[in-house]
Order: C-alpha cells, then sequence, then structure tokens
C-alpha cells in the first residue's frame, strides 16, 4: 500500500474505516478474479469432512449454536 492511501485511511474514524473495510470486501466478493485458498485451508476443510461422514450426527445445528450464542438455549 502507498503511503498516502496508508495516511489518508489512517484519519478515517472508526466507523468510517468499517465502512471501507466493507465496501473492500464487497468489492473483492464481487470480482471474477479468485484469490488463492491456501492449502492449510483446503487440509482443514477436508478433515473436518472426514470427521463430519464418520458421524453425520455429531454436533449442533446452526440453529442450537446461534441460540447458545445468543443466551437462548
Amino acid at each position: 500500500m502507498n503511503t498516502a492511501l496508508a495516511s489518508e485511511i489512517s484519519r478515517l474514524t472508526p466507523a468510517e474505516k468499517l465502512q471501507l473495510v466493507e465496501e473492500l470486501w464487497d468489492d473483492l466478493a464481487a470480482s471474477e478474479d479468485h484469490l488463492p485458498i491456501p492449502a492449510w485451508h483446503e487440509k482443514l476443510l477436508a478433515e473436518d469432512q472426514t470427521r463430519y461422514q464418520a458421524n453425520p450426527t455429531e454436533g449442533s445445528s446452526w440453529a442450537e449454536v446461534k441460540a447458545r450464542i445468543l443466551g437462548k438455549s
């Protein structure tokens, strides 16, 4: 990142920085160019899939997890 851009970003309020991050994220998500997936991400996903296939009833649904997080369990 160039120093002028970094300097401008440092002047933003926290709310403006968060808005910038959201806009950057949306721009990346809409991009045709996909970022490479690191090998360690692929390894963890494969391990998770193997554990799930071995015991698909283990764990909690998203609704259950969300309820615990929100203190509604």
